[in-house]
């Protein structure tokens, strides 16, 4: 699974699971399965009906105009999702992380005739793989993607440490944190750590720094630390 960087309110970068094209085939699925369903049904209901000749525009106006609409609406009044990936916990999202506008929806639909439609999926398979954040010819051109929520058992990813009963906090200033931004900070200090990328580090010190208005006088690296067992220490004794 891909991961891609977006920005947080508080200019704090982070990494973005991104859906693999394995859940986006099978909320696909999913979602055809549904507008098949409604075609039988809707087409059962309308047979006792009688309509024939100048009737057949309801036909094509009950069955086959939901059908056509299915993705663009569902994604606009949900909140990028339609059943199928809401099944596979999957949404459409702006490129930054923030929720499309109806636009940007309709230019994703636009582009689905291209993408999936004539080409049975395979442009838009092939596209999601080459460019490395999960966007499709749709999502390029309206600048979204689809990112997967499921939740990430990884424990290095737990934002909960453990805090030595002597500890000595340091910063109160960690209280005006949510447990969000803590999760963000928390990883991307693990990933420097991991990388030993000390330029990493060393800017996301910065601008935890700025964020709660210090000047540490510790290194980058017992700056976070302090910053991150702060915040256990306060949010357990809460």
């Amino acid at each position: 699974m891909d991961n891609f960087q977006i920005e947080t309110a508080q200019n704090i970068s982070i990494f973005q699971n991104v859906a693999s094209v394995g859940d986006r085939v099978l909320a696909f699925i999913v979602d055809g399965f549904i507008i098949g369903l409604y075609v039988v049904i809707s087409s059962m209901a309308l047979a006792g009906t009688g309509l024939d000749g100048g009737g057949q525009w309801v036909y094509y106006l009950v069955m086959g105009l939901p059908s056509l609409l299915y993705f663009v609406l569902w994604e606009s009044l949900y909140n990028g999702q339609t059943p199928g990936k809401a099944a596979l916990q999957i949404r459409v999202v702006k490129l930054n992380g923030s929720r499309p506008g109806f636009a940007e929806y309709l230019i994703r639909w636009l582009l689905r005739f291209i993408d999936i439609t004539i080409s049975s999926g395979s442009i838009a398979v092939v596209t999601i793989l080459l460019n490395g954040k999960g966007q499709r010819l749709g999502d390029l051109a309206a600048k979204t993607t689809v990112i997967s929520e499921k939740p990430r058992t990884n424990i290095h990813r737990s934002l909960a440490v453990d805090v030595p009963e002597d500890h000595q906090p340091k910063y109160p200033q960690v209280s005006v944190l949510k447990d969000a931004d803590v999760q963000n900070i928390k990883n991307l200090y693990q990933k420097g750590k991991r990388e030993n990328n000390e330029q990493l580090i060393y800017s996301l010190s910065q601008k935890v720094s700025e964020l709660l208005e210090i000047k540490p006088d510790e290194s980058p690296i017992h700056f976070i630390q302090q910053v991150i067992t702060d915040y256990n220490y306060y949010t357990q004794r809460g």
